[in-house]
C-alpha cells in the first residue's frame, strides 16, 4: 500500500511539474490553447455559408430565341448563379472573365432555337473558371440543374404536341420518380465536408507540435527539472503516466470545445452519441500523446519540430482519406497512413459524429488506436530511457 501511494505521489509530482512548465512557455501555451481554438473557429467561420452563391455569369446569346431566353431566365433564378452581363460577342465575355468580373460564360450558338424547333439536338456551351474549386462546383451545379429542368420541359412539349395529356406526358418523360437525399450532410456544402476532419487534425498537430517544442526547449537549455531528481533512473513508467496525464487533462477542454461545441454552434453534422465519441477519443488522445513524445526524442532543437510539423500537415490531411479516398490510394501509402493516429482518428470521428456509427461499426479504427497507444507507449518509454542514458554519459 505504501509503495502504491509513493508511486501515485511520484506521478502527481511529474504531472504538476509538467503543467507548470507548459504554463511557463508562451510558445507552448499559444499552440495548446490559442491555435487549437482559433484555427477551427476561423475555418468554420470562413466556410460557414457552405456553398458559394450568386456567382456572376456572362451570357452570349447569338440565338436570341424563346428557348435561349427561357434557359437564361432559369439560370438567373438559381441560387448559385446570377446573370450579370449579356454580351454581344465572345471576345467581350472573355475580357470580363480575364478581369475576374465573371466566373463563367454561357454561349448559345446561332442555331440553338432553330434546332430545338426542328426536334434536333441543340448545344449550349459553358465555360467555367477553374482557378477556384468552389466556383467550378457551384457553376456546374446550377447549370446542370437548369439543363435537366430544360430537357424535361422540352420533352413535355414534344409529347403534348403528339396529343398526349399532361399526365401521360409526365409519365413518359419521368417514368420513375426520384428524390435527391444527401446522406449525412444535408447542406451538401464544403464546410460539412472538410472542417470536421480538420478539427481532428488540428488537435493532432498542435499536440504533436507543442510537446515537441517543450522537449526541444528542455534539450536546448539542458534543464530537465520537470522530472524530479529521484525519478530520473528506474521510474520511466511513472514519468510517462505523469506526463501523459498532464497533456490529457489540459486538452480535455480544448477537445470539448473543438469537437463538441463548435459543430453544434456552426451546424456541422453531429448525430453521434456523446458517450461513443468520448470512448473513441480517449485512445486517439493517448495515441497522439505517446506518438508525440516518441517523435520529440528525435529532435534536438525546437525549430526542427516546427518545420517537420508544417511539412507533414498537408500530407496527413491527404492520408486521412477525406480529400482523396483511401480505397484509391496505393497499398504502400495506405499502410503508411496507419502509422499516424490522425488517420484512424479522422475516419472514426467522421463516421461517429456525422453518420451516427457505434464503436462496433468503427472497430478497425478503434482497435488500431489502442494498438498505437500500446506501441507508442513502449517507444516513448524507450526514448525516455535512451535520453536519460545519453545525458548521464554527457553525450547530449
Amino acid at each position: 500500500m505504501n509503495k502504491l501511494l509513493h508511486h501515485l505521489i511520484d506521478i502527481w509530482e511529474v504531472f504538476a511539474n509538467e503543467v507548470r512548465y507548459v504554463f511557463h512557455d508562451a510558445g507552448v501555451l499559444l499552440l495548446f490553447f490559442v491555435a487549437t481554438l482559433l484555427y477551427p473557429f476561423i475555418f468554420a467561420a470562413v466556410y460557414h455559408s457552405e456553398m458559394v452563391l450568386n456567382i456572376p455569369v456572362a451570357v452570349v446569346d447569338e440565338s436570341n430565341s424563346e428557348a435561349s431566353h427561357r434557359f437564361i431566365h432559369k439560370l438567373d433564378a438559381t441560387p448559385e448563379l446570377e446573370v450579370e452581363y449579356r454580351c454581344c460577342t465572345m471576345e467581350e465575355a472573355k475580357r470580363l472573365m480575364r478581369s475576374h468580373k465573371v466566373h463563367a460564360i454561357v454561349l448559345f450558338p446561332r442555331d440553338y432555337g432553330t434546332r430545338i424547333a426542328r426536334i434536333e439536338t441543340a448545344r449550349a456551351c459553358l465555360f467555367c473558371d477553374m482557378s477556384t474549386f468552389l466556383y467550378y462546383r457551384s457553376v456546374m451545379t446550377g447549370a446542370s440543374n437548369v439543363l435537366v429542368d430544360e430537357m424535361k420541359f422540352i420533352e413535355m412539349q414534344r409529347c403534348e404536341m403528339q396529343g398526349l395529356t399532361e399526365a401521360d406526358a409526365e409519365g413518359q418523360v419521368t417514368p420513375i420518380g426520384y428524390e435527391d437525399v444527401k446522406l449525412f450532410s444535408a447542406p451538401g456544402g464544403f464546410t460539412s465536408f472538410l472542417v470536421p476532419p480538420l478539427l481532428v487534425l488540428v488537435i493532432h498537430q498542435t499536440l504533436f507540435l507543442g510537446i515537441g517544442v517543450l522537449f526541444g526547449t528542455a534539450r536546448e537549455k539542458r534543464h530537465f527539472a520537470a522530472i524530479p531528481l529521484r525519478l530520473r533512473r528506474g521510474a520511466t513508467v511513472r514519468i510517462m503516466f505523469g506526463r501523459s496525464l498532464a497533456y490529457l487533462m489540459m486538452y480535455i477542454p480544448v477537445v470539448f470545445i473543438d469537437l463538441f461545441v463548435l459543430p453544434r454552434v456552426f451546424g456541422f453534422p453531429h448525430i453521434g452519441a456523446i458517450g461513443t465519441l468520448v470512448g473513441f477519443l480517449l485512445p486517439f488522445m493517448l495515441a497522439t500523446i505517446f506518438f508525440s513524445i516518441t517523435m520529440a526524442g528525435f529532435f534536438r532543437e525546437r525549430d526542427t519540430i516546427i518545420v517537420t510539423c508544417i511539412f507533414f500537415s498537408i500530407i496527413l490531411l491527404f492520408l486521412s482519406g477525406t480529400v482523396w479516398p483511401q480505397s484509391n490510394m496505393p497499398t504502400v501509402w495506405r499502410w503508411f497512413s496507419y502509422l499516424f493516429p490522425s488517420t484512424p482518428g479522422v475516419q472514426g470521428f467522421i463516421r461517429i459524429n456525422a453518420m451516427g456509427a457505434h464503436l462496433s461499426e468503427v472497430a478497425f479504427e478503434y482497435r488500431l488506436l489502442w494498438a498505437q497507444t500500446g506501441v507508442y507507449f513502449f517507444t516513448a518509454c524507450t526514448s525516455l530511457r535512451l535520453m536519460s542514458y545519453l545525458r548521464r554519459k554527457n553525450i547530449i
